[in-house]
């Protein structure tokens, strides 16, 4: 395909939140001669400390964060930095910024990743005859604190849904929620998430990163990463850490958020600074490090969460491409997406985990679980995924421009 432009929004920060699917398919796509914009929220503005009243307008131009050469364009409108306000600004000021890249860069499409900004981005697109693509990855609603604020999202949502040219969910468990919430199912499919092949090598080290936190070869490292959501499950298998008296049983945690204070108090009370590791957030390159130095992989998420029944993480994949078995509870979309003899072992609550994990390691099903991981994880390259999603756009533009031929 020609190289087109692409505009896509989004209601969370592209520069400091991810990597998610956009960032790997948007930069890969620029990599392939294609112009790409995006239009981002500064969601993180109440974490930084010292700030101003209103923040202007910013442009960041040649921005690549996981992909060298990549070259996308990323605008951020200003806001006010007022508790609620920051929302009800941002209607304005987003819509003002859709307005001005429709006008000035004349988009060939849109693709929107979030709630406020892509059902504006819907309309614009609809009064401008722009094709619009509403890709789903999570059910994003759910993750709105102020739960008032949930149903006159779903609105957005359905309203958005109802009217997108193609809607795009990252599995067959969204798929059939996005269906169920106004998607046309003649105009929904699925673009599954992908895994960088050649990054994520198996054959990577972990040695380093083992000797930089004192872990030996005796240690079992139990690993993740990620935000830490309250509702992540590390609480609770930090808890049960505790209560089994093994010093070579050692978990070892990437990222911060809203659990992290949680996990250093575990961490105090129980005198385990040595087998309960927190290093906070670590660039994205030294990832596959981080789990090559581990034993068993964890998505202990609690498995009523409503944030988590149709999504599958794609950390999930990047656990198996390194030939990691996964200990994961029993969330419906990622028991839907990787079945039962692919890597992936279930349990039935979160403190269950360590338990499966010193059975996989007295087993010795450690190897043959890493390796059918693996085999499933090859299958879905971010190569053919962007190829895929490549395709799509173009199948958008030409029945738009098909639209618009008189008949």
């Amino acid at each position: 395909m020609a190289g087109v432009k692409i505009l896509l929004v989004q209601d969370t920060d592209w520069l400091l939140r991810g990597p998610h699917q956009q960032h790997h398919l948007i930069e890969r796509l620029s990599l392939k001669g294609h112009e790409v914009r995006v239009i981002d929220y500064e969601l993180l503005w109440r974490t930084q400390g010292k700030r101003e009243l209103r923040s202007k307008r910013q442009v960041f131009s040649n921005v690549s964060r996981f992909y060298d050469g990549a070259n996308v364009t990323l605008i951020r409108p200003g806001i006010i930095k007022l508790p609620w306000l920051d929302y009800v600004s941002s209607v304005f000021s987003y819509r003002k910024e859709i307005r001005h890249q429709i006008k000035d860069s004349c988009p060939d499409l849109i693709i929107g990743f979030g709630i406020l900004s892509t059902y504006l981005a819907m309309r614009a697109a609809r009064k401008n005859n722009t094709p619009f693509i509403y890709y789903w990855i999570d059910v994003l609603h759910r993750l709105i604190p102020f739960k008032p604020f949930h149903p006159i999202a779903m609105l957005l949502e359905h309203k958005t849904l109802r009217q997108a040219d193609k809607v795009l969910a990252i599995n067959e468990k969204l798929k059939d929620y996005v269906k169920g919430l106004g998607a046309s199912p003649e105009r929904t499919q699925i673009l599954r998430a992908g895994i960088d092949i050649e990054r994520f090598d198996p054959v990577t080290k972990g040695d380093t990163i083992r000797q930089h936190y004192g872990l030996t070869r005796k240690d079992i490292v139990l690993f993740f990463m990620g935000w830490l959501y309250q509702f992540s499950g590390l609480k609770e298998v930090a808890s049960q850490l505790a209560r089994i008296d093994n010093p070579n049983l050692k978990l070892l945690v990437v990222g911060e958020g809203d659990a992290y204070e949680a996990l250093q108090q575990i961490r105090e009370k129980h005198n385990l600074k040595d087998r309960i590791i927190l290093t906070g957030k670590k660039p994205y390159e030294e990832i596959p490090s981080f789990i090559a130095a581990s034993d068993v992989c964890l998505l202990p998420a609690y498995p009523d969460e409503k944030i988590m029944q149709d999504i599958v993480p794609i950390k999930m994949y990047e656990y198996m491409a390194m030939k990691k078995p996964v200990i994961a509870t029993r969330l419906p979309g990622v028991m839907k997406e990787f079945g039962e003899d692919n890597g992936v072992v279930y349990v039935d609550k979160p403190e269950d985990a360590v338990a499966k994990a010193m059975e996989l390691i007295q087993s010795g099903k450690i190897q043959e679980l890493g390796q059918k991981a693996r085999s499933f994880a090859e299958r879905y390259s971010w190569e053919s995924i962007t190829d895929e999603f490549e395709k799509i756009l173009e199948e958008a533009i030409k029945e738009k421009q098909n639209e618009r031929v008189p008949k």
